[in-house]
């Protein structure tokens, strides 16, 4: 098995592969309904593309990261079914910002419900969320994780403590996958796609769930009392080795290729070889019975989206990979598999590193 460290604003040659890392209470108001029910704002256009960046840093790396080939012939291990960790986060404020689509542009953006830093705003940067602190289970994980704010009626509807967040293998050959470099960003989804573009998106996209309703392109017209509206969503799990961030949001990563029916066969494309983890949103949110008058601040349910804003400390991030992901485990967010405690953690009780770990 493959292990290697990652070394903050240096350029690491190990294991056969370049890897480069560069340098409260809350309740939001909702926003009046525009005629077609939704409320949507145009992104920038793309020749208006211009990160938040710290002084410094780079949307391109240069060198840039090469990812690791797949290894002819590789089957998994024996008793190999997951190969991901948890990185579960609370959602911690509300604000019509998006540092991503509208950097700087404070207000611009629909209404979206943060998790991870505490203090993202439409300003955010690697740098100041590094200095954040963060509402993650995980003290290192400072990234910030953001989706649209929902409603019923005019109140807000907020997911309950801790969410899923998984980290997994978006590729059959789960041994090459690798840590996110530091300040990657991209957004999963779009606020403007159709019923059918939701069903139909890249990756897995389970839709909306409550009780015995599954796969629901849009809300549900009802769900039972006392249960929760699910949504689970996957975003790509390649990365072109090169982009910090892309004038849409997403041309830097991409999806994984080959037939889907048959995972054996899913791969990294040639244009982005880099497998990183695959990231999957698993929210509950506490809304039951009548569902007619639930809505995005994007709009209907199959607006659904997130974005994701790197800020992992590599030292951390990096040894979570390497157990769970490359080791065909199922951990927790310290790293510990339940079902084969006898392979161990990454991180103590206190979500500090274990001795040795690397």
């Amino acid at each position: 098995m493959k292990r290697w460290q990652v070394t903050t604003g240096l350029t690491a040659v190990v294991a056969g592969f370049v890897l480069v890392v560069t340098s409260a209470g809350w309740a939001p108001a909702a926003p009046a309904l525009a005629a077609t029910g939704s409320v949507h704002h145009a992104a920038p256009a793309a020749a208006a593309f211009n990160p938040n960046l710290d002084p410094g840093e780079s949307v391109t790396l240069s060198p840039p990261v090469a990812g690791i080939a797949p290894h002819p012939g590789f089957q998994p291990a024996p008793d190999t079914y997951h190969h991901e960790f948890q990185a579960n986060c609370a959602p911690n404020h509300a604000a019509s910002d998006d540092p991503i689509v509208f950097p700087g542009q404070a207000g611009a953006s629909h209404n979206h419900t943060f998790m991870g830093a505490s203090t993202t705003n439409a300003r955010s940067t690697t740098g100041s969320l590094y200095a954040s602190s963060t509402s993650c289970v995980t003290p290192q994980d400072k990234s910030a994780y953001w989706f649209p704010t929902m409603y019923n009626g005019d109140q807000v509807i907020t997911p309950s403590g801790a969410q899923v967040i998984y980290y997994k293998s978006a590729v059959y050959d789960y041994t090459t996958v690798v840590p996110f470099p530091k300040g990657l960003r991209f957004v999963v989804g779009s606020p403007t796609a159709t019923l059918d573009e939701f069903r139909n998106a890249p990756g897995a996209v389970e839709g909306w769930e409550c009780g015995d309703s599954t796969r629901n392109w849009d809300f549900p017209a009802n769900c039972p009392a006392g249960t929760q509206l699910n949504v689970r969503m996957q975003s790509p799990g390649c990365w072109d080795g090169v982009h910090l961030d892309s004038a849409d949001h997403k041309s830097h990563m991409s999806y994984p290729v080959g037939n889907a029916a048959d995972y054996g066969h899913l791969v990294c494309p040639a244009s982005h070889p880099v497998a990183v983890p695959m990231i999957e949103f698993k929210m509950a949110f506490p809304v039951s019975g009548d569902m007619s008058k639930v809505r995005l601040a994007s709009g209907r349910g199959y607006s659904w989206h997130y974005d994701f804003f790197n800020a992992w400390d590599p030292t951390i991030l990096s040894p979570l990979v390497h157990h769970c992901i490359n080791g065909g485990l199922q951990c927790n967010p310290r790293g510990f598999d339940l079902y084969k405690p006898s392979r161990g953690a990454v991180l103590d009780e206190n979500y500090q590193l274990l001795p040795g770990v690397s």
